[in-house]
């Protein structure tokens, strides 16, 4: 081991130690990027997570509409993902296996007989290097890295993996997100999703039910009993998934067993390397509201239908239908629907996955000044 520094970074509660200038990596850290008194972010490098995200409301006053822990360490013991960074392929992977170039691959199954975001121990369970974090530019950004090696989980090939968020704030307050992942000696799938629990009331403020949804898709991939594609894709017009038309989440919720968990096949953009808008979420009471970009073909857009009694931050105890996630995507288990857009990425390939989410509040102009 080299020679150890010692480099300030403004954070929330603690300095970063460094070795050789990456972080160590047995280390579970916290980081915060802000904009002034508009806007603050903090992220753990546990699973490359987003931990917090501080915007005002129409009256000015700061709120966190992310769910979450005060502690990082809390996200070791975490089920729900909040947060955190899926991979190396996120949703669900049918019977945990699939084929490619002949060659029949195993996976590590973690739900039922079926793999879920990339297994037992995904991209989510492990700690993440911090390749760069920049908290005092214009637009303040920090890139966490993860090497994955071949075999890891079952997937073939190694896979360099790389995350960057970055924030804007001013009327609006924008979030980037860009994934990348190269794969370095074999053909892989690489399917990476952004996993946060959004309420957009307060993390503290109850169910999302009456959160207005728009989601610009005119067909879903159904699913068998085990969450699992069945191959087809389906018009959603008239059925309880339809938010073509902005509407309350609660509005047909009780047609569906437990709730939303489905993936929306996004209307076609006029390129498809081009971000374009694919959701909005507002909250009336708060007068907060979010739009999504992205670059991916699909969004599992997913109502915390599983959540019960999880104690978080400030002990606030969160619970079904606490929070709405968007998690822009490839099509799940992709890798055993030749139909479906494909998610293998081959030998010098980079994996671009790109996402936007600007929250927009109608503030008087005390507040609209950083």
């Amino acid at each position: 081991m080299g020679k150890i520094s010692l480099m300030s970074y403004h954070i929330l509660v603690f300095l970063v130690v460094l070795v050789n200038g990456q972080q160590k990596n047995d280390e579970i850290r916290v980081f915060e990027l802000k904009k002034g008194n508009i806007a603050s972010i903090k992220f753990t490098n546990w699973g490359a997570s987003i931990m917090s995200l501080v915007i005002p409301d129409n009256q000015g006053k700061l709120a966190d509409v992310v769910l979450g822990y005060d502690s990082a360490q809390s996200y070791k013991t975490d089920t729900t993902n909040f947060g955190r960074t899926l991979g190396r392929v996120a949703n669900r992977i049918g019977g945990a296996k699939f084929t490619l170039n002949g060659t029949t691959y195993k996976l590590v199954a973690n739900d039922g007989n079926n793999t879920l975001h990339g297994g037992a121990i995904g991209f989510n369970n492990v700690i993440w290097k911090v390749k760069s974090y920049k908290p005092n530019i214009k637009t303040p950004s920090i890139t966490f890295s993860y090497d994955s090696f071949d075999g890891e989980q079952g997937f073939p090939g190694k896979v360099s993996v790389s995350v960057t968020y970055g924030i804007m704030a001013g009327k609006d307050t924008t979030l980037f997100v860009t994934m990348r992942a190269k794969a370095i000696n074999k053909a892989t799938p690489v399917n990476l999703a952004h996993h946060t629990y959004w309420n957009l009331g307060g993390h503290n403020s109850g169910d999302i039910l009456s959160h207005n949804v728009q989601i610009f898709a005119k067909h879903i991939t159904p699913v068998g009993p085990d969450l699992i594609p069945t191959g087809k894709i389906t018009p959603l017009k008239g059925t309880p998934f339809d938010f073509y038309a902005s509407r309350t989440v609660g509005s047909r919720i009780k047609q569906l067993p437990g709730g939303y968990d489905i993936n929306y096949v996004i209307d076609e953009p006029a390129s498809k390397t081009s971000e374009r808008l694919i959701a909005l979420v507002s909250e009336s009471k708060s007068g907060r509201s979010m739009e999504l970009w992205t670059d991916q073909p699909g969004v599992q857009f997913y109502t915390s239908n599983t959540l019960s009694n999880v104690k978080g931050k400030g002990g606030y105890v969160y619970g079904k239908y606490g929070a709405l996630s968007l998690e822009t995507q490839g099509f799940p288990d992709a890798v055993n629907h030749p139909n479906f857009p494909s998610v293998i990425v081959n030998p010098g390939e980079t994996y671009i996955h790109r996402m936007r989410f600007t929250f927009t509040t109608v503030l008087s102009k005390k507040y609209a000044d950083i």
